[in-house]
């Protein structure tokens, strides 16, 4: 698929809204701490169309995407590098975590957000 075809995929506005009714225990352990501005007052969405994809997690403000990945994800290194370059192109860092990690040190990856969140803070 070139540049300009990605760019002009229409998504189901379904599947968003599907996959947020079926999301795995780490994505929802991750969404109890990210959602209602809990972390550091910054507004995060879950399940989120951008472009031709739809990430896990999004704050739009940071320009921050979170990827939560099961096994799968170990078989489809190229589509996760094909997806991180599109978000890159658009101005987006990517964080990935896989499942195990989140739900066996998820103060870790709070942490690892954190970080990157303050990077992307101005000082006053």
């Amino acid at each position: 698929m070139n540049k300009n075809t990605r760019d002009i995929i229409k998504l189901d506005p379904k599947l968003a809204k599907s996959l947020r009714k079926r999301s795995t225990d780490a994505e929802k352990a991750i969404w109890m701490i990210l959602r209602a501005k809990n972390l550091m007052s910054i507004k995060f969405r879950r399940q989120q169309p951008i472009g031709p994809y739809i990430v896990d997690f999004v704050s739009f403000d940071k320009k921050l995407i979170i990827e939560i990945d099961g096994g799968q994800h170990a078989l489809e290194k190229e589509k996760d590098l094909e997806r991180d370059l599109y978000f890159e192109e658009k101005g987006y860092k990517v964080l990935r975590f896989w499942n195990n990690e989140v739900l066996q040190n998820i103060e870790g990856v709070v942490e690892v957000i954190r970080m990157e969140l303050l990077k992307n803070t101005p000082s006053p």
